[in-house]
């Protein structure tokens, strides 16, 4: 108890100083030292795992490789964000997380509505002809169904508070509404880049125009971010399920600009399309509300 009081006095007029700093920063420094703490955090974790998961430099990382630190990075993230809500003295209602009933169904309306506009989006490749159905590989689904399920309400989850909760929230206090979205959702785009740059890179304007309808689903949601994380977590759940059961293969009718480069949709105008009716959808019930 000695160490520990002797520590805390040490310790307490650095902290002082530091809310005084984060106080008076500019958005800018409070949003850099957030994602600087949170990788800070999180390097000897992810060297730990490296070691574990016997990744040899210089080689690209493997699927069964990558979920470990992308699990361990996400579950982090609250974390950093109960830290910066200290230093601030904000709360994670401000960043739009209510503990109710109300987020439950929000989160339902927007999984739902993530899963209607993915369905629309291959059926019209089906009716188009750009798309094939593999049936025989619908049997790989009961065993993948909750994991990938549970891995995408995490990272949904996640990215929603720290993007469109954290991030969209302390950038207003300094920018108008639009420019905050248009930040955010290029930082959210290009963040992707940490993981893999090749099949990326032809998604970074679907993954702009992702952020931008996620910021759409938060005004709709009256700052909430149920819809948000709703919406998210169904298109990365659904999306991976498709890509991990190998439930699609594409005709080679078009170029695959259309269908997706890489096979990854929103790196093709099909994807975007989505998108943007998606959002248009999301306008419509924000203007009813």
């Amino acid at each position: 108890m000695l160490f520990l009081d002797n520590l805390t006095n040490l310790l307490q007029p650095f902290l002082n100083n530091l809310l005084a700093l984060m106080k008076d920063a500019p958005v800018i420094v409070v949003v850099m030292a957030f994602f600087l703490s949170w990788v800070g955090c999180w390097l000897p974790v992810a060297v730990t795992l490296l070691r574990l998961l016997h990744w040899q430099p210089l080689k690209p990382l493997q699927p069964q490789q990558k979920l470990p630190l992308i699990v361990s990075l996400y579950l982090l993230a609250p974390l950093m964000i109960w830290g910066v809500m200290g230093l601030t003295n904000s709360s994670i209602g401000n960043y739009g997380f209510t503990a109710n009933f109300t987020l439950l169904s929000s989160l339902a309306l927007g999984f739902g509505l993530g899963l209607l506009s993915i369905a629309v989006l291959y059926i019209f490749q089906f009716w188009l002809g750009w798309c094939d159905w593999e049936k025989s590989n619908i049997q790989q689904l009961p065993a993948r169904f909750l994991p990938i399920l549970l891995i995408a309400l995490l990272v949904g989850g996640i990215e929603e508070l720290v993007f469109r909760g954290f991030l969209l929230t302390e950038l207003e206090r300094e920018y108008p509404l639009w420019l905050a979205a248009v930040i955010s959702s290029l930082i959210f785009a290009g963040l992707h880049l940490v993981w893999e740059q090749r099949e990326t890179i032809p998604q970074l304007p679907g993954l702009w125009l992702l952020g931008m309808m996620l910021v759409l689903a938060r005004i709709s949601d009256r700052g909430n971010l149920g819809i948000a994380w709703g919406l998210h977590s169904a298109l990365v759940w659904a999306i991976a399920t498709i890509d991990t059961a190998q439930l699609i293969t594409y005709t080679g009718t078009v170029s695959e600009w259309w269908t997706g480069k890489n096979k990854k949709p929103l790196a093709g105008v099909a994807g975007i399309v989505c998108v943007v009716v998606t959002g248009l959808i999301l306008w419509l019930l924000s203007s009813s509300t």
